[in-house]
């Protein structure tokens, strides 16, 4: 049916079905991709627009009741808008897939409200989900773009927002472009594009490693872009992850540390040789600053852009001498991003945002339990809706392909398919709980053990014990998961946010029938993953091969999963139970540590098996215990692994996010039954860690510990060391008289080395706290007969802005080389939550969620510890 809709001041009347959701005509039909799918039933208003004025998610507008209405999109706002400024200037968005539907919730509020308290803010913008956490940034950037375009406001109290470029790029010419190495690219312009071998999935590491290679080239930050490399391992590996190409672990700024460095470094030296040639004077007399090379006592100089031919064809040294840091001009002080402009402009390119001529969209219908395999299928109806083009069998099931996304929707809506569950995994949650608990009781693998554990808790003056749980958890980035595949006979194409390039070149190649070399990847950015996308199985990226093979290449196919198909088939941070055992002397000096654990192991069956597993021990099961730093004299750590069918894979900060909680919380407890104060206590047990030392003292100070609080407020502390870097959380919480609670604020003091890019640091620290806060808070995945309960953001809930604390982030000084910050921020938060609640009631808390335990939500905890 023919309809026309008013979007952005133009006219367009375009064929679609009358109950088609505005956000799939505004994405598949209009082409305007700024409005970003979420969830599709309006939970999380990443779509949001502007309908006859008023704010709307677009995903429960029906195309027939937004007809003829003024529609305006994140395209629509000017961008010299104060609330487009705001955000720029604040520098809010991390992986920007939200940002979009964040901005017009602004605008809107703003009409509504021109100048809102904290109050009405956190009241309208909870709306809004971000599972980066960016509701601090968010806040910022209201109250920026309120004080700005309130007329009478006087001048000297109006924020300067300058009017940044429309683009990055706008007005530049590239002009011919010269390769210098594998790294870094110049063009007669004097524009630099570098090279990121590393997924930009919102942690800034495309600002990072520009930041790196241009401090040694010396290059003008203004004249920087950055673009993705191709997926070849030969050239991008992750040099800590050995031949694979692929980001995670918080390894990239600490991987790529020197290597972008040298290759900057290595381009310097071709420009300086070059300008000595053509001036014909020694190059030790030659200087290079912000993209100018001169010559100062000739007073020569030249432009990046017209030396680049001649510095081009210069051989480059065998070696560079790279700066010392007190020389440093970009490391340590540059923050700005080089991906903010793009991503609240709504034009930054993801996966989903890929269009291509004649391309089909897909989606798949998924066995209900892990396992499940498709025993028949009745497509008649499927195929009867229009705009479906065809169903076709795949290894995860029944894909429907489609002219569009909503009728490839419908269209699986309409499969009558007929499961085969009996090799599927059918336990519930109570039973692996059940079977967990009987785990706990005998002894499992050995991952460390000193002393006599079992003679020196016998001869303790205390012994204390407690069984902590965890639930499993599903990654849940804001953009769901999708790729875009071109097949022909002998090449594959993919187009996808791809954080394991190496691995997924082998897989899409396997499921083509090709050669790795014959799949090229199109490395874009990504709404979020948080571990998930990189996956072994890389099924997303199957998934859209194996469809696109089934249509013998004849278009191009982009593949959609829904909220429902990631929460109720994708992959989940596996569920642990731990058992912890502790004696104290007569002094209150812990003698003994005696800890258990039960859970899946992730690197079984991978191809990483070998690598990650030690004498049957997942290394990533029991990080953040077999290391831990505290002084026990007799410790003992074990591992129980079940074999459960429920698929689980790393989850941000993967082990730390449980092992920190039981080690965090339980050293609390220690602390109370020796009559200790837990810093005091933490700092006894740390003789010779300067690194922790040096971290919780200052977190301590920063957070006023020891200073009295309020009736009903608690003030608990946490320090963790993961993935080479040191960090320590100080919450202080509220608890009502009903007993519910509210996190206020959180100090954080972090150690990662060098700090490349401070406000990125303190952009990850920040999301990482309202990460493990939403975890901490309200985040499970349960099962009933092997089926996922959750399925969208109404029932699988993570942090709202409401929710979030104010957060103040402290940098420790170093020269050291960098370590991670992307995963980091997230073990120590939600101890460090418990233990406030405990100062704050006296309630030890060993389960979580949290949020299980407060009286308002109703709600039994989904594990009971045994009495």
């Amino acid at each position: 049916m023919n309809t026309t809709f008013l979007v952005n001041g133009g006219r367009f009347t375009v064929d679609v079905a009358p109950d088609m959701p505005l956000l799939w005509v505004l994405r598949d039909v209009l082409g305007l991709t700024g409005t970003k799918f979420g969830c599709g039933k309006g939970h999380c208003w990443g779509c949001a627009v502007l309908l006859a004025g008023e704010i709307r998610p677009s995903c429960t507008v029906k195309a027939e009741a937004a007809a003829g209405k003024e529609i305006v999109t994140i395209e629509g706002i000017p961008w010299d808008h104060p609330v487009k400024q705001a955000w720029v200037e604040a520098q809010v968005p991390q992986c920007g897939w939200c940002q979009p539907g964040q901005i017009l919730q602004a605008v809107s509020l703003l009409r509504r409200t021109p100048s809102p308290n904290d109050g009405a803010i956190a009241k309208t913008m909870r709306k809004n989900l971000c599972r980066c956490a960016t509701y601090p940034r968010i806040r910022s950037a209201i109250r920026l773009a309120a004080r700005a375009s309130v007329p009478e406001s006087p001048p000297d109290h109006r924020p300067a927002l300058p009017i940044l470029k429309k683009n990055p790029t706008d007005g530049d010419i590239e002009g011919e472009s010269f390769v210098f190495n594998p790294f870094v690219r110049i063009s007669t312009s004097g524009r630099v594009t570098i090279v990121a071998k590393h997924l930009e999935t919102g942690q800034g590491i495309y600002t990072g490693l520009a930041t790196l290679l241009a401090e040694e080239l010396d290059a003008d930050w203004r004249q920087v872009r950055v673009e993705s490399a191709p997926a070849d391992e030969s050239v991008y590996n992750n040099l800590l992850f050995g031949p694979v190409q692929a980001t995670g672990g918080s390894t990239s700024i600490a991987n790529s540390y020197e290597q972008y460095r040298r290759a900057g470094a290595l381009a310097r030296a071709m420009f300086v040789a070059a300008a000595a040639a053509v001036w014909r004077v020694p190059a030790e007399e030659i200087e290079v600053k912000k993209g100018i090379v001169s010559h100062p006592k000739s007073g020569r100089q030249a432009t990046f852009g017209a030396l680049v031919r001649r510095a081009a064809g210069m051989k480059p040294p065998v070696e560079v001498r790279l700066k010392d840091p007190d020389a440093f001009t970009l490391i340590g002080r540059q923050d700005v991003r080089l991906d903010i402009v793009s991503k609240v402009q709504g034009s930054a390119r993801f996966a989903m945002d890929i269009r291509l001529p004649g391309m089909l969209r897909a989606v798949v219908a998924r066995p209900p339990v892990f396992g499940g395999r498709v025993s028949s299928v009745d497509a008649r109806k499927a195929l009867a809706v229009p705009g479906v083009t065809g169903v076709v069998r795949i290894s995860s099931g029944v894909a429907v392909v489609a002219e569009n996304t909503w009728a490839a929707l419908e269209g699986r809506d309409a499969l009558e398919i007929v499961w085969d569950e009996s090799r599927g995994e059918t336990r519930g949650t109570s039973e692996l709980a059940a079977e967990y608990l009987a785990l706990l009781e005998t002894p499992g693998k050995t991952a460390r053990k000193e002393g006599d554990v079992e003679g020196a808790l016998a001869g303790a003056a205390q012994t204390l014990e407690a069984i902590f749980a965890f639930p499993y958890l599903a990654h849940a980035p804001m953009e769901p998961l999708n790729c875009v595949v071109r097949l022909s006979e002998n090449d594959c194409e993919i187009w996808a946010g791809d954080q394991f390039q190496t691995v997924d070149q082998a897989n899409a190649a396997a499921a083509a029938g090709l050669e790795p070399r014959q799949v090229r990847i199109h490395t874009v950015f990504s709404g979020g993953s948080f571990g998930r996308r990189a996956n072994p199985a890389s099924d997303y990226i199957v998934d859209a091969v194996e469809v696109a093979k089934a249509l013998e290449g004849r278009s191009p196919v982009q593949l959609v999963w829904t909220r429902e198909d990631d929460l109720r088939g994708g992959y989940y941070r596996p569920m642990f139970v731990h058992r912890v055992r502790a004696g104290l002397d007569g002094e209150g000096h812990p003698v003994a540590w005696h800890h258990r654990l039960v859970g899946q192991s992730i690197a079984t069956g991978t191809p990483f098996e070998d690598a990650m597993t030690t004498d049957g021990i997942d290394a990533a099961s029991v990080e953040g215990i077999v290391d831990m730093a505290y002084a026990v004299p007799n410790l003992a750590v074990e591992l129980h692994s079940p074999a459960v069918g429920v698929p689980v894979l790393w989850w941000r900060s993967v082990g730390h996010s449980h092992t920190a909680f039981a080690v965090e919380v339980f050293i609390d407890e220690l602390a109370a039954a020796a009559g200790q104060d837990p810093v005091a206590f933490r700092r006894s047990l740390l003789s010779g860690q300067e690194r922790r030392l040096a971290v919780l003292d200052l977190a301590a100070r920063k957070a006023g510990w020891g200073s009295p609080l309020p009736p009903g407020k608690g003030r608990g502390i946490a320090l963790h060391r993961s993935f080479g870097t040191v960090v320590a959380h100080v919450a202080e919480v509220s608890v009502a008289g009903n007993g519910d609670f509210h996190v206020d604020r959180v100090v954080c003091v972090v150690d990662c080395g060098t700090a490349v890019n401070p406000d990125i640091i303190r952009a990850q620290m920040e999301g990482g706290i309202g990460f493990g806060l939403s975890a901490a808070w309200e985040e499970a995945v349960t099962l009933d007969g092997g089926r996922v309960r959750q399925s969208n953001f109404d029932t699988y809930r993570i942090l709202r802005f409401d929710r979030m604390p104010v957060v103040e982030v402290h940098i420790v000084p170093s020269q050291a080389p960098p370590t991670g910050v992307g995963e980091p921020g997230v073990p120590p938060i939600a101890p460090a939550v418990a233990n406030a609640l405990f100062a704050a009631t006296g309630r030890r808390v060993r389960i979580l969620p949290l949020g299980d335990l407060m009286p308002s939500k109703g709600r039994r905890p989904w594990f009971e510890a045994p009495a």
